[in-house]
């Protein structure tokens, strides 16, 4: 029950950050990633804040053995850059250029959704679902083409 009151309130926390902040505001948000025409720099201050935070923070907590509500981190266990990270960043930035949503700030908008909030939420949700099937069908054919006794990386 701990760990579903703390999610929930970091969650409001999160979104309300990302409502103050303007993040939830297409037009700025799109206006930050124009420099060379109508360039919107306040979005520079929330970017400094978060990284400002991270920065401090990340050396407090990883110093302890676990988190408080939690046997382990969850933190990634491969450090390389492939192409299916770069491919997903350039996904990711292309789709956020276009149409000033990123999936944080999207979820956020229910609470006074658009018309684009209605279209955005689907699309989104689409996208990591034919991700999802796309990954596990991935693997399947891995498993399969790779012996048993065989020590490879899945």
């Amino acid at each position: 029950m701990a760990r579903l009151l703390v999610s929930v309130a970091a969650g409001f926390l999160f979104g309300l950050g990302l409502v103050l902040s303007g993040m939830t505001q297409p037009a700025r948000v799109l206006g930050f990633l124009d420099p060379l025409g109508a360039w919107d720099p306040t979005l520079l201050f929330v970017l400094g804040g978060a990284v400002g935070v991270t920065l401090v923070a990340f050396r407090f907590v990883l110093r302890r053995p676990a988190p408080l509500l939690a046997a382990r981190y969850q933190l990634p266990e491969s450090t390389r850059i492939d192409r299916p990270l770069v491919a997903g960043a350039v996904l990711f930035g292309i789709g956020w250029g276009v149409t000033g949503y990123c999936p944080g700030p999207g979820i956020a908008l229910i609470a006074s959704p658009t018309w684009e909030t209605w279209v955005f939420l689907p699309a989104m949700l689409v996208g990591i679902l034919a991700h999802r099937g796309f990954v596990t069908r991935r693997r399947g054919a891995i498993r399969q083409e790779t012996p048993m006794s065989s020590s490879a990386p899945i």
